[in-house]
């Protein structure tokens, strides 16, 4: 796991922690406003690695998207909870499952398969239209998916004050999400990569 800050400043009272989805970058949402301090979270690969001292910030968010919402429940196990308000963005606390994840069959063909091309396709179902070629480490990736695909999800929970999911993902079903979530939902009819239907953070966490 790595950490990245995107946007830091001397005297912001808030920080939001972003858990990101596997392999798109923080371009998908660099179009968002705030005031805050923006810490960026990426490669689940492993989930050891601790965050650094937060307790400066009046207010602490946690925004989690896709992989990064399981991905952020095993690695708070633990650990001490910091975060004021939590948000789940198209994710799942079981993110491999045939009711209330990505189908297993779909996680196994999505690897065995996984390419420069392929991830092509994948964004493309992301944020529903092609999108420009984007290079990726085709070991790196396949080995934090293999990572994700194997971790044990049994009695990773979290309570989350808000919970957001797209009508159009093709990557998580939305069938699978409405499932999936017992806390109030948040329809977006969008896809799997929400952040266009929002101008800035305080849409996404209020």
């Amino acid at each position: 796991m790595q950490y990245q800050w995107l946007k830091r400043g001397p005297e912001a009272a808030q920080v939001i922690v972003i858990f990101r989805g596997w392999a798109i970058g923080a371009e998908a949402f660099a179009h968002l406003r705030t005031i805050a301090d923006i810490l960026y979270i990426s490669d689940y690969g492993d989930l050891e690695a601790d965050l650094p001292k937060l307790h400066r910030y009046e207010k602490r968010i946690l925004v989690a998207w896709s992989f990064g919402v399981a991905s952020y429940c095993h690695w708070q196990l633990g650990r001490v909870d910091i975060f004021d308000r939590k948000i789940a963005l198209n994710g799942s606390m079981r993110p491999i499952d045939r009711l209330s994840g990505i189908p297993p069959l779909v996680m196994q063909r999505t690897i065995d398969t996984l390419s420069i091309d392929s991830f092509q396709v994948f964004l493309a179902r992301c944020y529903g239209k092609k999108q420009p070629h984007y290079p990726i480490d085709v070991s790196t990736r396949k080995a934090e998916l293999l990572a994700v695909q194997t971790r044990d999800y049994t009695g990773v929970a979290q309570n989350w004050d808000k919970v957001w999911i797209s009508r159009h993902d093709k990557i998580f079903p939305f069938a699978n999400m409405l499932r999936a979530w017992h806390t109030p939902i948040k329809v977006l009819d969008g896809p799997h990569v929400p952040f266009a239907a929002w101008t800035s953070w305080d849409e996404v966490i209020a």
